[in-house]
């Protein structure tokens, strides 16, 4: 399929309404607070729709075609604070009859060869390719990215994809030719069935490409229930995947909250579920999973650390802070929202953040120039702020506040300028949590030891990262600290596609690695197969066979 043609596919499934503002940021009137653009500055017009509108709600995907039935809830544009549309919510017929649909479609579809499920794939990953820029708008309308973050994500989901388009070669068992006397053996993967996977509304577009391409491959059927903060993308996900010949029912959408997520769970056909989200969510449904002897997998919170060693690069220090706290409105599971600065950096390198953090550019995400967008909710914004205060109440400091922001034009959307709390103290409920926002806490500590010892100690363990031009510093470090990903001079330290990833303690509850070559035992069950062809020793036997 041409890219045109692709291009064409996604205007089918998006309706645009087309708006040309410019926009100024209201000058800032309180000392300490995140600052916008001096006043009268004008960015430039923006390249995306404002407001996205469609007199249609947001469908359900079941069995190949758009169901609407459910209670409808509202869509807000982020940057507007406005209802752009409604989005169904399924309720027990609708999951009755997707999940019917997938078990209907699982056998055929698992029985096909792996090389053409893969092919599949290959085809939707070129109508995706050729989409990129219609996803990226969608995305970022609807969680509030900036466009090039939104564009950032559409070409780290196809990563995924790629992957999965490699299981012909990586989707194997074992094998030991006479193994005993006469005797081969070996191992077999095969489906699990019905497959879910529950999503965030971080990464609408990547997170269900985590999953789906990889449970597909492996020969399931899947279900995607996707955030209703976001819940486009999912639909654009699943009619590409028609037109690049799935089979129906092999893979839907259905719309909603925590019930249509309690309804899958508790489905008896449902054999596995993957998750992102919360960790008191995850640790819930891992539980209820346990209970019905379901597989599950899920991803939950995350209070990543940077730490700055003296000798490190400091303008690479401040910069890295920058992006990897700020990016995406810190609504990212690998954000750093912890800065452990070790000995003087503290003084050097908290005026530069100062600096940055007032002056980043804060408004809608479509605006060319803008660096950090508006959250995802109002809730969103609400429980930052007051996380916020609860550090200021606790006697932190507030450097740079940016509560109460407002964008000029945009006065109802959800912004929350970039923040920075010095003077942490570990016991704080502002370092115990997971914010999820554009805040940035330091803590001083005295050496490398310390600072592991702080992050040891966190009962959430997603990743951490060193900045340092010391070899041995960082070789300690990476043997040392007990969280999953390990970044040295790597502020996002997300592993790729083909490497697996996944926290430890409370950031993950179930099966390790949430894709990567641990994503094909997650999606499959092993058979074992002994087989013997010669004739069998003469008379009955009572002990195992043996490797003779």
């Amino acid at each position: 399929m041409t890219t045109a043609a692709a291009r064409t596919l996604a205007r089918r499934v998006w309706r645009w309404v087309w708006a040309s503002t410019t926009e100024t940021r209201a000058p800032d009137d309180r000392q300490g607070r995140a600052g916008f653009l001096e006043c009268g500055t004008r960015l430039e017009p923006p390249v995306i729709p404002e407001v996205y509108t469609d007199p249609h709600p947001v469908a359900h995907h079941i069995a190949g075609q758009a169901v609407l039935a459910g209670p409808l809830a509202p869509v807000h544009n982020p940057a507007t604070g406005q209802v752009a549309r409604w989005v169904h919510q399924a309720e027990g017929p609708q999951i009755v009859q997707a999940v019917a649909a997938a078990v209907a479609a699982q056998r055929p579809w698992g029985e096909m060869p792996v090389a053409q499920r893969a092919r599949v794939l290959q085809r939707f990953l070129h109508l995706a390719q050729g989409a990129g820029r219609e996803l990226a708008q969608r995305i970022g309308s609807e969680q509030g990215k900036t466009l090039d973050d939104a564009l950032g994500e559409v070409r780290r989901a196809l990563e995924f994809v790629e992957f999965a388009c490699a299981a012909p070669a990586l989707l194997g068992g074992r094998y030991s030719a006479q193994a005993a006397t006469g005797l081969d053996h070996w191992t077999q993967p095969q489906p699990l069935g019905v497959t879910v996977g529950v999503t965030a509304s971080s990464c609408p577009f990547m997170l269900p490409l985590w999953m789906a391409p990889l449970a597909l491959v492996c020969g399931n059927s899947f279900i995607l229930k996707p955030s209703p903060l976001a819940p486009s993308a999912a639909l654009w996900i699943a009619e590409a995947l028609r037109e690049a010949g799935l089979p129906p029912g092999v893979f839907q959408v259905l719309q909603g909250g925590a019930e249509t997520v309690n309804g899958l769970i508790c489905h008896p056909e449902v054999a596995a579920l993957s998750f992102v989200g919360r960790s008191s969510v995850a640790r819930s449904l891992y539980a209820r999973g346990a209970e019905l002897g379901k597989r599950v997998q899920a991803l939950g919170s995350a209070k990543n650390h940077l730490v700055v060693l003296p000798d490190a690069d400091l303008d690479a220090a401040c910069e890295a802070l920058v992006g990897a706290a700020f990016g995406s409105a810190g609504q990212r599971c690998m954000a750093v929202s912890v800065a452990l600065l070790v000995g003087h950096t503290a003084d050097a390198l908290i005026p530069r953040l100062m600096d940055r953090a007032r002056n980043l550019r804060v408004g809608p995400g479509w605006q060319e120039g803008v660096e950090l967008g508006p959250l995802s909710s109002a809730e969103a914004m609400a429980r930052v702020e007051r996380l916020i205060g609860c550090g200021a109440e606790d006697g932190a400091r507030l450097l740079v506040d940016g509560r109460g922001l407002r964008v000029r034009g945009h006065e109802g959307g959800f912004f929350v300028g970039a923040t920075l709390i010095d003077e942490v103290q570990p016991w704080m409920r502002i370092y115990q949590e997971e914010v999820f926002g554009p805040v940035l806490l330091c803590l001083r500590v005295p050496d490398l030891e310390a600072a592991q010892a702080l992050i040891a100690a966190h009962p959430l363990a997603q990743a951490a990262v060193l900045y340092t031009r010391s070899g041995a510093a960082a070789r300690r470090f990476v043997q040392q600290v007990p969280v999953g990903a390990v970044g040295i001079n790597v502020p996002l330290p997300q592993p790729l596609a083909w490497m697996g990833f996944g926290g430890w303690k409370g950031s993950l509850y179930g099966e390790p690695a949430a894709y990567g070559p641990e994503a094909f035992h997650f999606y499959t069950r092993q058979k074992a197969v002994l087989q013997r062809w010669e004739p069998a020793p003469a008379g009955a036997a009572f002990v195992f066979p043996g490797a003779r």
